[in-house]
């Protein structure tokens, strides 16, 4: 069910079973308030691409750039928390992409290079602006996402092997790299090649964000017990150097330090990646 506040709302959407290797969810959002609504994406290494209903919805990146979204746009992986803004009488729906299922659509297009871009402009067509004019007279929003969903099937492509070993590695204690290295035959470096290439990021990125990832759920369990955060204690079960070091990570992912994240966590808006 969505979630309101005043009349500012946002929901979840969950994608079918066949869809679960493409889509982590959908996220949906809707201003029907008289005032602009400002949000705070948390980082999460997912590529995003963004539909904006109504005027143009705004973010913000780290280095104060404002970047206006006009229909639809594609950026990511999304490695540090941006601000983005809504406009009153204005929606977004957001297609969050596990692993390498940007690459599965688009190719050799790397977004990171290019911060934020049109994915008209990956394809060389405009079959994401003719989308949005079809989705734009879709309601309500699970519709619209069962009309992404039938849309993308004609361009997804087969999943490689070695990205699907990727995408299935769970040993949190072993290096994915050399073991799918060894069972594909291949080079190390052709796997972290491969793996930058086709997810965007690097495993020493994404074990570093998982760890990171871990810590902030064990403080948001400690909030909704309402129990004191014992700092040392994340430390040691996230594996952590020393105090320092997840300070680092803090304002390395959301530009805060933990104690302020603790006082504006509510502010945080955060679809999680499944």
């Amino acid at each position: 069910m969505p979630e309101i506040e005043k009349e500012y709302t946002h929901s979840r959407i969950s994608v079918p079973a066949e869809f679960e290797s493409v889509f982590s969810h959908f996220y949906f959002a809707e201003n029907n308030t008289e005032q602009p609504v400002t949000k705070t994406l948390l980082p999460t290494y997912q590529t995003i691409l963004l539909f904006c209903f109504g005027e143009n919805a705004t973010m913000v990146t780290k280095e104060n750039t404002v970047v206006e979204v006009d229909k639809c746009i594609a950026f990511g992986p999304v490695r540090q928390a941006f601000n983005y803004t809504l406009p009153s009488k204005t929606s977004i729906l957001a297609a969050n992409f596990k692993d390498d299922a940007f690459y599965r659509f688009f190719g050799k297009a790397v977004i990171e290079k290019h911060s934020v871009v049109h994915p008209d402009h990956l394809l060389n067509e405009n079959c994401f602006t003719d989308l949005w004019h079809e989705l734009s007279a879709i309601y309500p929003a699970t519709e619209k996402v069962s009309h992404i969903l039938e849309f993308c099937q004609l361009y997804l492509q087969d999943q490689e092997a070695a990205a699907k070993l990727l995408s299935r590695f769970k040993e949190e204690n072993l290096n994915p790299v050399k073991i799918i290295a060894e069972q594909t035959r291949q080079s190390e470096r052709n796997i972290q090649l491969k793996q930058k290439e086709q997810f965007g990021y690097s495993s020493k990125e994404i074990n570093r964000y998982h760890r990171f990832l871990k810590a902030i759920q064990l403080i948001e369990k400690n909030i909704a017990q309402r129990q004191k955060v014992e700092w040392f204690e994340i430390i040691s079960a996230c594996n952590y150097y020393d105090q320092s070091q997840l300070i680092h990570d803090f304002k390395h992912f959301l530009h805060l330090s933990p104690s302020r994240y603790l006082r504006f966590q509510q502010d945080i808006c955060n679809p999680k990646s499944g």
